[in-house]
C-alpha cells in the first residue's frame, strides 16, 4: 500500500495538514504589505506573484531578499478589473492568442480558453517563471490565477503545460487530488473523476500537489465583518479531513489604491484583519491543525527526482 502524502511528508496517516496561500502578491503596494506582514508573522504559510502586474517586482525583490518565506509563482492568464490592466510579460514572441485587441489578457477564464494556443500558454508560463528568477526569487511552488489553467469554462485546460513546466523547475503545483464533500465551496463534488486522472498525470510528470484544496467566496456577503469572516473561516476548517490542504486566501491592508480598481476590496480587508488576530493560530493549535508550507512538498519532488533544477 502506497504512502499517503502526509506520510511522504514525515506525518502520520491521520494528520491534519493546512498550507495557507496567499494570492495576488504583486497586485498592488496594499496586496504586498498584507501579504508580506502576514508572512513575517507565521500567519500564512506561503504567497504567489502575480508576475505581470504592476506591483510584481516590488513583491519579487521583498523575496528575494527574505527567502526563508515560501514564495511561488501565480500563473497569469486573465485580467479581470475594468480600471486596472496587465499584459503578458513574454516580449520576444508571439503569444497573440493570450490577448485581447488591446493587447491585454482577457477578463475571464472563458475568453482565455477559447482563445489561447497550447504553445503559447507553455511559452509565457515559462517567461513568468523565468521573470521571477531573474528578479532573485527562488519559487517554491505554483498555482493559477483565477484558475484560468484548469479549463473550468469550456473544458479546454492547459494542465499538460503548466504540469510540464513545473516539473522542468522542481514546482509542486495547486491541483487537489481529492474532493472533501464538506468543502465544495473551490472544488465542487462532480470534479472527482476528472480530478482523479488529473492527479495520475501530474504523477507521471512527477509533479506533487496537494489532498484538497479549499477557500470561502471570493465576494463579501451581506454585512460581512472581520469577526463574522473570523468566525465562518475556524468553522470552515473544523471540517477539514486528514491529509494536506490549501486554503486560498486574498489578503490586502486597506487603501485608496485597492478602493480604485479592485471589486471587491472590502473583503479583501477583512481577510487581512481576521488573519492578522491570533484567534486563528490558537484555533489550529486547540483543533491540532498543523501548519506546513509549500518548500516541504517541494523538497519531496525534488528528492523523488533524479533531475537537476536551474535553481
Amino acid at each position: 500500500m502506497s504512502l499517503t502524502l502526509a506520510q511522504q511528508l514525515g506525518y502520520t496517516e491521520q494528520d491534519r495538514l493546512l498550507i495557507i496561500n496567499g494570492d495576488d502578491f504583486g497586485l498592488s503596494a496594499s496586496f504586498n504589505a498584507g501579504i508580506q506582514e502576514l508572512l513575517e508573522a507565521g500567519a500564512i504559510s506561503s504567497a504567489t506573484v502575480m508576475m505581470p502586474c504592476a506591483f510584481a517586482r516590488a513583491a519579487a525583490a521583498w523575496s528575494a531578499k527574505h527567502l526563508q518565506y515560501d514564495v511561488g509563482v501565480h500563473f497569469t492568464f486573465t485580467s479581470e478589473w475594468e480600471a486596472y490592466k496587465w499584459a503578458p510579460v513574454t516580449r520576444n514572441a508571439d503569444v497573440s492568442s493570450l490577448v485581447t485587441s488591446e493587447g491585454y489578457f482577457h477578463s475571464d477564464c472563458l475568453g482565455f480558453e477559447q482563445s489561447a494556443a497550447p504553445s503559447q500558454v507553455a511559452l509565457e508560463l515559462y517567461h513568468q517563471i523565468e521573470m521571477a528568477l531573474h528578479l532573485g526569487m527562488k519559487p517554491t511552488h505554483a498555482d493559477s490565477h483565477m484558475g484560468s489553467l484548469y479549463g473550468l469554462a469550456t473544458g479546454k485546460h492547459f494542465l499538460l503545460e503548466a504540469l510540464d513546466v513545473c516539473a522542468h523547475y522542481g514546482l509542486p503545483f495547486r491541483l487537489p487530488r481529492f474532493v472533501n464533500e464538506a468543502q465544495q465551496e473551490v472544488v465542487p463534488a462532480q470534479l472527482a473523476p476528472q480530478l482523479a486522472a488529473l492527479a495520475q498525470l501530474a504523477d507521471q510528470k512527477g509533479v506533487v500537489i496537494v489532498d484538497y484544496l479549499i477557500g470561502l467566496p471570493f465576494e463579501s456577503r451581506g454585512n460581512e465583518t472581520t469577526d463574522s469572516f473570523l468566525q465562518e473561516l475556524m468553522d470552515y476548517l473544523k471540517k477539514l479531513k486528514p491529509g494536506v490542504s490549501e486554503l486560498i486566501v486574498h489578503p490586502s491592508k486597506p487603501a485608496a489604491e485597492l478602493q480604485s480598481f479592485h471589486g471587491q476590496a472590502s473583503k479583501r480587508v477583512i481577510e487581512w484583519e481576521a488573519l492578522s488576530k491570533p484567534d486563528v493560530k490558537q484555533f489550529l493549535q486547540e483543533q491540532n491543525i498543523k501548519l506546513i508550507h509549500w518548500r516541504e512538498l517541494q523538497q519531496l519532488q525534488r528528492n523523488q527526482s533524479r533531475r537537476s533544477y536551474p535553481f
